[in-house]
């Protein structure tokens, strides 16, 4: 994170912002800094992924699903933008531990101890440590004594949209985002390549909640994608992973997607409409399709 700093600092800080006389290795001018890049860049790719992957890959057939909330988009970005915040609060003491040089991370290839090879290494090896710590972060955060102060707010979106990506509640939100920026702490790391990883993070977690279920066949019992991980919001006990099905696999809480045995909400919606309990609100405008209709929804 100290390259997105020296950037901030060249461009803005020191020539508008701080006076001369305050230098930008000033461990408090050091905090506030990444206080303000910390919160701006996560809402800047939270909102601006977000609406890419709204209006052009999120299917809006499926806010008439009976279990898509009233204004839930509306509620998923208020949420977040709320959350944010205090999860860069413990984020940013560890890029502030980056910044002070207390990391693994390096500036040049030639620094690394296997050179370019260790670059593709520490690409491999941060998403399958970081898809290892979260499955398990992730499952305790689901044990029943932690669930209902952390998690569930997370799992009111049944049938989420890009911008559920990031409503968690802030503990919940800074637990399983601690990998990412732990890793650099244990493991060798391109500063670049972290910035790269940081916003490939980004946009992955957003994609398993676009409602795009579409998965190469060759890839789909081992990639965790948005149907997996929409029958996780669904099904609540299975497909606990970020990345990769491994750790369900070895957990014994893998689930096949439903949505890939044409038992997914976009089949439950074309049913509930060919019974003529569902109307689309495509046409009608959003209303609360559950009183409308007697549909009853059993809640976590």
């Amino acid at each position: 994170m100290d390259l997105v700093l020296k950037v901030a600092d060249h461009y803005f800080f020191t020539p508008y912002v701080y006076p001369s006389s305050w230098p930008e290795d000033n461990p408090l001018r050091q905090i506030i800094g990444l206080m303000v890049v910390t919160n701006l860049g996560a809402a800047i790719l939270y909102l601006g992924l977000g609406a890419l992957s709204y209006f052009f890959v999120f299917d809006h057939k499926l806010k008439d699903h009976p279990q898509f909330l009233e204004n839930q988009v509306q509620r998923e970005i208020k949420y977040a933008l709320w959350s944010l915040p205090w999860i860069s609060i413990p984020t940013v003491a560890l890029f502030f531990a980056e910044v002070r040089g207390y990391s693994k991370l390096y500036d040049r290839v030639d620094d690394s101890p296997l050179g370019w090879s260790g670059l593709i290494f520490s690409m491999v090896s941060f998403l399958f440590f970081t898809d290892m710590c979260i499955y398990w972060i992730h499952r305790f955060l689901h044990h029943k004594l932690i669930y209902k102060y952390f998690h569930k707010p997370h799992h009111v979106w049944k049938i989420p949209t890009p911008f559920a990506s990031h409503a968690f509640h802030p503990v919940d939100g800074f637990l399983q985002g601690l990998p990412y920026h732990i890793y650099p702490f244990f493991f060798p790391l391109h500063k670049v390549l972290y910035l790269i990883l940081y916003v490939f993070v980004n946009i992955w977690t957003i994609s398993i909640h676009d409602g795009d279920y579409r998965v190469p066949n060759m890839v789909e019992e081992i990639i965790n994608g948005s149907a997996h991980h929409t029958d996780h919001h669904l099904f609540f006990d299975y497909n606990y992973g970020q990345y990769f099905t491994l750790w369900d696999r070895i957990g014994g809480s893998y689930r096949y997607p439903s949505a890939l045995m044409g038992k997914g909400p976009h089949d439950q919606i074309k049913k509930l409409m060919a019974e003529g309990k569902l109307i689309s609100n495509s046409s009608k405008g959003h209303t609360n399709n559950n009183q409308k209709n007697g549909i009853h929804v059993k809640k976590e």
